[in-house]
């Protein structure tokens, strides 16, 4: 310091000699920053390169394992195989009519074929054909022989468990996590990973790393998110069971979208040891694990699977309750709330038309219906629940995108976070006129949207209570939307996002198929609001035509046996109404 001032001194450098050598070193300065950049995105590159070519490799070595499997025992009839449910697949294993091999290797074959169309899978899990070697020690489990397939962000040990992020590369797992161990206690075979979005806050389904995964009904609309893969592969025939996660409807969103069934269970009901989050230590809304399947009774048959007694050793801090399988199989009559709206969201026809089907079958079959309105949607929403995932104002997803591309479909989500606080109360102030339903959202602080959170669990409960039902009968978001929708239309999930706000127990079953006539009455969609968000949502679900169409079905927390149990009552009269 000194012999630079000394040299200032000696050179008397007038103003614009001073001038210059400031901007200098404000070019010098940007340029160490830009190079630092460049080099951080080299490295980004290197990481996705590396496990592009790890997925590849897998496809690859998993290809040429079908083929030899194949030539060895050419009298397999994987057709047969692939059309039985998971109950009639895993009688046929039990008595020995089939063997774990050569059902390992069909799903496998289709699995492959599935994902040249969709890009559903991050890997093939090789090591579960070495399991076929051990597989015969767990005869008794309940999912004996069963291949499974699981979500990116659960982890397995020797792989990574990236959830879309490149930061994430290169760590794979020391273990295995409770769930992965659970389902390999039980006889099952994990064989393949599936896709998900960056960061998974978002109910698309691309990443940098693995791409975009499309719908198996359309492969111009998006599978949903962030159980994605899950959803199109199974949507597409080749899983008949996997394991997702949920946090806002990541299980439920690509269920409804893909034409399958998904279920989030009570948040705790399933440990959460070994599932890798974006955001570690937010516990104002709970991730639920659950399970995605083509029909409810394989969903039933997974949680009676999972619940356990060896979950319970590994991880004492679930709730030791077993599966109810007498409630799950009652036939007493329900008294069943209803609604078509949230009046936050205003559903598409095919979402409302799917209730009103659904609602007249119930009736007819001798339940009760009655009108139901959740609490406070236009402040729940983006108060307690948005502010609850991004408490730290998305300082954490800021952090974990570093250095890295962030994909087109987290974009919109992503921009206005890196915004000073002031530049986002301007910019939500001048919006309020094109984005009403922001209109109510006020600041808190995290102790008192803690507070309100805990008083509108007690508050819908009590609500719940007063209108004497037993579970709820309302729409899921969808259709499948198109490309690039799902990050600007975040609260449009709201549909899904309430009931992990609330904790409480929520499924999907899909009812019906988006109809000519369904098209024709959203050109005349006006929402809720008749704000940007709206027009938006419309242009999302646009060119749906024979897509899925789903219902939701919720319980109060810890009735998960009875929530599945209305699901499956939905599932058998839709069944028997379109015999």
């Amino acid at each position: 310091m000194q012999n630079t001032e000394l040299f200032i001194k000696r050179v008397k450098m007038d103003n614009w000699t001073a001038a210059l050598l400031t901007g200098v070193a404000c070019i010098v300065g940007y340029l160490v920053v830009r190079v630092k950049k460049i080099n951080s995105l080299r490295q980004a590159e290197e990481k996705i390169k590396r496990a592009r070519n790890r997925r590849d490799e897998s496809l690859q070595r998993a290809e040429q394992a079908v083929l030899r499997y194949k030539q060895s025992h050419p009298t397999t009839d994987s057709a047969f195989i692939l059309t039985l449910s998971l109950s009639e697949l895993t009688q046929q294993l039990n008595e020995g009519l089939l063997r774990p091999e050569d059902v390992l290797y069909s799903y496998m074959e289709k699995t492959l074929a599935v994902n040249k169309k969709l890009n559903c899978c991050t890997e093939i899990l090789l090591e579960s054909l070495d399991q076929l070697t051990t597989v015969g020690s767990n005869k008794d489990g309940l999912l004996y022989g069963v291949p499974v397939s699981v979500k990116e962000n659960i982890t397995f040990k020797n792989h990574d468990c990236s959830c879309g992020v490149v930061i994430n590369l290169d760590q794979p797992a020391e273990k295995d996590s409770v769930l992965v161990q659970v389902l390999k206690k039980q006889g099952a075979i994990p064989f393949v990973r599936t896709n998900l979005p960056q960061a998974l806050l978002n109910y698309d389904c691309s990443n940098p790393i693995y791409g975009q995964t499309v719908n198996p009904h359309n492969p111009q609309k998006t599978s949903g998110g962030s159980s994605g893969g899950e959803g199109a592969l199974i949507g597409g025939g080749g899983s008949l069971l996997g394991i997702g996660t949920d946090i806002g409807g990541s299980i439920r969103i690509p269920a409804s979208f893909c034409g399958i069934c998904g279920f989030k269970p009570t948040a705790g009901r399933l440990s959460l040891q070994g599932l890798r989050p974006i955001y570690r230590g937010q516990k104002s809304v709970s991730s639920s694990p659950g399970p995605m399947a083509r029909d409810v009774d394989s969903l039933a048959l997974c949680m009676q699977a999972l619940l356990c007694d060896h979950m319970f050793s590994l991880d004492p801090t679930v709730p030791p309750l077993p599966f109810n399988m007498e409630i799950y199989r009652s036939s007493r009559p329900l008294r069943i709330g209803y609604l078509e709206s949230n009046g936050y969201t205003h559903p598409s026809p095919s979402m409302a038309r799917g209730v009103r089907e659904v609602k007249a079958l119930l009736e007819q079959a001798g339940h009760t219906l009655v009108p139901y309105c959740p609490l406070k949607m236009d402040q729940t929403i983006p108060e307690l629940f948005l502010k609850g995932v991004f408490a730290d104002g998305a300082t954490t997803l800021l952090q974990k995108l570093e250095g890295g591309p962030v994909d087109p479909c987290l974009e919109p989500q992503v921009f206005p976070c890196g915004f000073p606080k002031w530049l986002k109360k301007t910019i939500s102030f001048l919006l309020k006129p094109l984005w009403k339903q922001h209109a109510a959202v006020e600041v808190l602080s995290a102790d008192d949207a803690w507070s309100r959170m805990k008083d509108y669990i007690q508050e819908t409960i009590a609500h719940w209570r007063s209108c004497n039902i037993d579970v709820l009968l309302c729409p899921v978001t969808g259709p499948a939307y198109n490309f690039l929708y799902c990050g600007k239309l975040l609260t449009a999930a709201s549909y899904t996002m309430l009931y992990n706000l609330l904790t409480f127990p929520a499924g999907v079953v899909t009812v019906s198929t988006v109809t000519t006539k369904d098209e024709e009455e959203l050109k005349n969609y006006k929402g809720c609001y008749q704000d940007m968000w709206d027009k938006l949502f419309k242009e999302a679900v646009t060119g749906g035509e024979g897509l899925p169409v789903a219902v939701q079905c919720v319980a109060l927390p810890w009735q998960d046996e009875l929530c599945l149990h209305f699901m499956k009552e939905v599932e058998q009269l839709v069944k028997e109404s379109k015999k």
